[in-house]
């Protein structure tokens, strides 16, 4: 019997789950075993997994969970050096050129584990068959007009906290404009526009009555430089860091005459070598969400990598959806989907 393992995240503010309540059942009446931690944060109640059906067990006890236990989890595991032994299902950013992957990976292969990446669950035409990205670029628009907000009052962007809806957000913003009703509304540009996280950067923009130009594959082929971007004042950067991402900011355009105020990386890869902004080299954090790289004129860097966490109950809704289906097929591990993401794997941990 294939036995699927829900952690609990580890991760300060990480409210998502996978797997909801109602998907759990459907495994369920498939045939999987399904043992669900335990969590103080996870925006859906543990009760609702127990009347689902699902066994039931201690919060981050997954360590001793059965050899054949598949542990499914979004963020990233403690970093304690610990060999890891099981199968699991989560974002490694391990892939990339991160240089925090390869610790990782080391882990993997001293444990002889196998890490099936969720941003590597592609289909046969190499499309991922699940993603925050939609809601990555809602939240990550709206964190950076939020940071925009702060600038024109001479301050720095607030702590965050999950919003119980989108609503409620869209109501937070509204007030925030409100507020500055003198200041002209800020326009913005998205690079990426047509993927998932694009389409969710632009519709914030549209939400929020921002003029927005929108970029993709075609408007970013000649490989720069973009001297557009500096004529907005958002910068919404949508795509993931590849070898063949042109450089979108560089250094120098801290020095140079620009209305840029504020970009959002909601992409978000500073520390890998592909990284296609930059002027910064950490994300910044739901403490402090805006990082000042230059000042005058001020450019802050938005750079959060779990944004959707913000809207956590729409967020997890959505892309435990996209993921039931394949969850449907673990046991059949050796083909599709999760054959694909093993390879990747395969390849990546002969590289440490």
């Amino acid at each position: 019997m294939t036995h699927l393992w829900v952690r609990s995240e580890q991760r300060d503010n990480e409210k998502r789950t996978p797997l909801t309540p109602e998907g759990a059942k459907t495994l369920l009446e498939q045939g999987l075993r399904v043992s669900v931690e335990e969590s103080p944060h996870r925006i859906l109640p543990i009760a609702e997994f127990k009347a689902a059906g699902c066994e039931i067990v201690a919060q981050n006890s997954w360590t001793k969970a059965p050899d054949n236990a598949i542990i499914l989890g979004l963020k990233e595991l403690p970093e304690d050096g610990t060999a890891l032994r099981h199968r699991h299902i989560m974002f490694g950013h391990a892939f990339k050129g991160q240089h925090s992957g390869a610790a990782l990976l080391k882990r993997f292969k001293a444990g002889q584990g196998t890490l099936y990446d969720l941003e590597y669950l592609t289909d046969e035409a190499g499309k991922r068959v699940a993603a925050f990205g939609y809601w990555a670029g809602y939240v990550g628009a709206a964190v950076s007009l939020k940071c925009w907000h702060a600038q024109q009052q001479g301050e720095t962007c607030p702590a965050l906290t999950p919003y119980q809806g989108q609503e409620h957000l869209l109501s937070d913003l509204k007030q925030d404009l409100n507020a500055i009703a003198s200041h002209p509304r800020p326009n913005a540009l998205v690079i990426g526009a047509l993927g998932r996280v694009g389409r969710g950067a632009s519709d914030l923009c549209t939400a929020m009555n921002l003029a927005v130009t929108q970029w993709d594959i075609k408007e970013t082929a000649h490989g720069g430089p973009f001297p557009e971007i500096l004529e907005h004042d958002l910068f919404f950067n949508c795509i993931l860091a590849t070898p063949e991402a042109p450089v979108f900011v560089d250094k120098s355009a801290l020095t140079r005459a620009r209305r840029l105020s504020v970009i959002g990386d909601i992409a978000c890869d500073p520390d890998s070598d592909y990284n296609p902004i930059p002027i910064y080299r950490s994300a910044t954090t739901w403490a402090k969400p805006a990082l000042t790289v230059a000042d005058p004129p001020r450019l802050d860097v938005m750079a959060i990598d779990n944004l959707p966490s913000l809207l956590p109950l729409e967020s997890s809704q959505d892309f435990a959806a996209q993921l039931l289906p394949w969850l449907m097929k673990l046991d059949k591990l050796s083909a599709g989907v999760w054959s694909r993401a093993e390879t990747v794997f395969k390849h990546k941990v002969r590289e440490v």
